[in-house]
């Protein structure tokens, strides 16, 4: 589909591994893709999305016992990225994983900082997604498609800073393992939790923290429920993709586009399917199903003390 290629020559974008991208739609975006690190049993291995191992050869290893750790991007891989942009010359704008679940993107703005002192007069920009995984991939598509329109550099750095608002995202996943693991929950949590088959249905606020929607009882109905999250928070809006991103658990995904498509308007609604990649994967184990999709400004679903927050903000921006 055209909104899934790039014509533009104006800009370059910059993305990473943390979108849980399609490879074919990166490539068909033309979209420069950062890796983020992982170690497994000891070696330190690039998220390249699949590329090198397949998602089942790395659930299932996940199934075995193995967990594999991440950190963040240093400020030094960054800087190597940055430059090699800088000698090409082209404005560059780099959307990146949300500050809220990593330290990268403060590493990325402290490397491009270096790059711009040392190539004075070229264009950097570097933007907190605030969406994490495959939720950043619909901001990617739409953003090459917006610098496919005519869209400048500024221009195009405000229209994502607005429209990263737009995007939500609803997954469950099949247990609580890999958050106990990650400390975000008690391990006795997990336990009762697996043992009750509860099903927890997340989302992130506006920031791009992960947040509790929910408690399921059963598989099946915490799908259901982010199929009842859609229907309210895209307030009606068909003619985007949406995404659905899974962990090594496509039948799981394929019922939910079943389930999708029946809702009104959805029928011939373009869904782009994708796998959670590595990174993302080791935080959230095997099994993990998500429904990205544009709709309502997220800012306006916040808690009171965000939205408030949110306002102060813009107020002091405003004086400066």
């Amino acid at each position: 589909m055209r909104r899934f290629r790039s014509s533009r020559n104006n800009v370059h974008i910059i993305v990473d591994s943390c979108g849980d991208f399609d490879p074919a739609i990166a490539q068909a975006l033309n979209v420069e893709v950062v890796g983020f690190p992982y170690v497994v049993d000891g070696e330190e291995r690039t998220d390249d999305l699949f590329q090198s191992v397949t998602a089942k050869e790395f659930y299932d290893s996940m199934r075995r016992g193995t967990y594999p750790t991440t950190s963040a991007v240093t400020p030094g891989h960054y800087y190597e990225v940055f430059k090699r942009a800088a000698e090409q010359g082209k404005p560059t704008i780099y959307l990146g994983f949300t500050e809220a679940l990593s330290s990268s993107v403060r590493a990325a703005e402290e490397a491009a900082q270096m790059v711009r002192d040392e190539h004075p007069g070229f264009r950097l920009a570097v933007v907190d997604n605030r969406c994490p995984s495959a939720a950043a991939q619909l901001l990617a598509i739409e953003a090459v498609h917006q610098a496919n329109l005519g869209a400048s550099f500024d221009d195009l750095v405000a229209w994502v800073e607005e429209a990263r608002n737009f995007i939500h995202g609803f997954f469950t996943l099949d247990s609580f393992d890999a958050l106990a693991r990650g400390g975000r929950i008690p391990a006795s949590a997990a336990s009762l939790g697996g043992k009750l088959d509860i099903k927890p249905e997340l989302s992130y606020d506006p920031s791009g923290a992960l947040t509790f929607k929910r408690m399921c009882r059963g598989r099946k109905k915490a799908i259901r429920a982010i199929v009842e999250d859609f229907r309210d928070a895209s307030d009606g809006e068909r003619s985007m993709p949406v995404g659905i991103v899974t962990a090594d658990a496509e039948k799981d995904g394929d019922w939910l586009e079943g389930l999708l498509r029946k809702e009104k308007g959805c029928e011939d609604m373009i869904v782009v399917r994708s796998s959670v990649s590595p990174v993302i994967g080791s935080h959230v184990g095997p099994g993990m199903v998500a429904l990205v999709f544009w709709g309502r400004d997220r800012r306006e679903h916040g808690s009171l003390s965000e939205r408030i927050a949110s306002r102060v903000g813009g107020r002091r921006t405003k004086d400066r």
